[in-house]
């Protein structure tokens, strides 16, 4: 969905002055007395005012956004944060276990207006399993959905798969099975809904107004998010800035972007080439020149966080927009800081794939470099559900230090900072009351 004459990503844009916009953003609260009406049990629906781009009546739900902004000093304390000043939004409480569910009720919906009866998508998975869960519950299409070899984690292709897609598996990675789902999509007429669609990212900006409505409605100082396709981040710089242009809240946060070590690109772009959006000016031709210095040395994106390892991030330009908008900054963190704050997520009680985890370890890097101040009000949001990648959690707290340098894909990792381990003992009552008594 680009425009026929320069190939920019379409965007929506609304005639506010021409609709019913909330005067107060505390108007939603009365959809809470209407659970039974499934517009307003959904976390995105219930916000329709602010993405009326469909007749209600085409909206699709499957119970999308019933997700926690939870409170966690825990974790909060590992990041440097004072008690009371750390937020995690938990959206792996979706239909599907992740943030995508949100994008998909408003693709899916504008698909539906259209008539469109097949949609695909690529995929690292939670794209894969959220469309695949949405074609199977409502039956409205059938989904076709593009995988790169290896590079899926069993817990979403076993979504897609028992979902009833149909599934094409491309020798290459995410960003070469972009390329060949785009260029399908097109000959066959069939509806993509990655977040190269505008529709999905309207979706997700209901993730922020759910951050707000858990917070009062009061704004953070800091939004952290992880950075593959970058659709989240452009979805929330959008969001925020057309809820100040509304005069619905006085200020913007400030947004950080996190990109794993192994797939750095805005990373590189923005912090080290310092490539800015500057009111639509962008330096297209440096972009250019570092994705064919990562095509001349054979350069592929390689992290344990499967869900943001992509070198090129089709929401680039948006991304680069929300960064303008809420004054924002990219870091990069390793696979290892990842995997140890995703562990501190976890004893926190709330379980998150390794791709969330960079939202936490960036936070992390903030606080430490004195970017982030400890009194400041900080939400890092968790994109999906512990589960999605059950591998990198076993593996991580094991004993089995083979099996972790295996996931990480390479040798010489020092040994996990948090690491569970089982302890193992003989089938003995009295040994087995020694481990208890030792170790409990």
């Amino acid at each position: 969905m680009a425009c026929p004459r320069c190939g920019s990503l379409l965007d929506v844009q609304y005639e506010w002055d021409r609709l019913p916009a909330p005067r107060s953003l505390r108007d939603f609260e009365a959809k809470w007395a209407r659970r039974q009406d499934p517009y307003c049990f959904s976390g995105v629906w219930r916000f329709y005012e602010l993405l009326p781009f469909a007749p209600q009546e085409f909206c699709v739900t499957v119970g999308e956004g019933q997700t926690l902004l939870q409170p966690s000093d825990g974790v909060g304390e590992y990041i440097g944060l004072k008690s009371g000043r750390l937020f995690l939004q938990y959206e792996g409480l979706n239909p599907s276990g992740s943030f995508k569910d949100n994008g998909m009720a408003a693709a899916f919906t504008h698909a539906r207006l259209i008539g469109a009866r097949r949609a695909a998508c690529a995929s690292t998975g939670n794209t894969s399993a959220s469309l695949a869960l949405y074609c199977a519950a409502t039956r409205l299409m059938r989904a076709i959905i593009f995988v790169g070899s290896g590079k899926i984690a069993y817990g979403k292709l076993s979504q897609a798969l028992d979902y009833g897609a149909l599934t094409i598996q491309i020798a290459g990675d995410f960003d070469d099975a972009m390329a060949r789902v785009k260029e399908v999509s097109q000959q066959l007429g069939i509806y993509l809904v990655n977040s190269v669609n505008p529709f999905r990212l309207e979706g997700q900006k209901t993730i922020m107004y759910r951050v707000l409505e858990g917070l009062g409605w009061e704004v953070p100082d800091w939004v952290v998010v992880p950075g593959g396709n970058l659709g989240n981040s452009s979805a929330f710089g959008k969001a925020f800035e057309e809820l100040y242009q509304l005069g619905l809240i006085r200020r913007k946060p400030r947004l950080a972007v996190i990109n794993a070590v192994g797939a750095n690109t805005l990373y590189i772009l923005y912090e080290k080439q310092k490539v800015r959006w500057n009111d639509g000016q962008v330096a297209r031709q440096t972009v250019a020149d570092y994705y064919a210095q990562m095509d001349s040395e054979g350069r592929r994106a390689s992290t344990i966080a499967s869900a943001i390892e992509i070198n090129r991030p089709v929401n680039l330009d948006k991304c680069l927009r929300a960064l303008q908008w809420c004054q924002g900054l990219v870091r990069e963190v390793t696979d290892e800081e990842i995997l140890d704050a995703k562990a501190q997520v976890g004893a926190g009680g709330l379980g998150c794939e390794p791709a969330s985890a960079a939202s936490v370890a960036g936070a992390k890097k903030l606080v430490a470099e004195g970017i982030i101040s400890p009194d400041e009000r900080v939400v890092c949001v968790l994109t999906g559900h512990v589960l999605k990648d059950p591998t990198a959690t076993v593996a991580y707290h094991t004993t089995d230090q083979k099996m972790f340098n295996e996931v990480l894909g390479r040798r010489g990792v020092r040994r996990p900072a948090f690491a569970n381990r089982p302890v193992s003992v003989s089938n003995n009552l009295e040994e087995i009351l020694k481990a208890i008594q030792l170790y409990g």
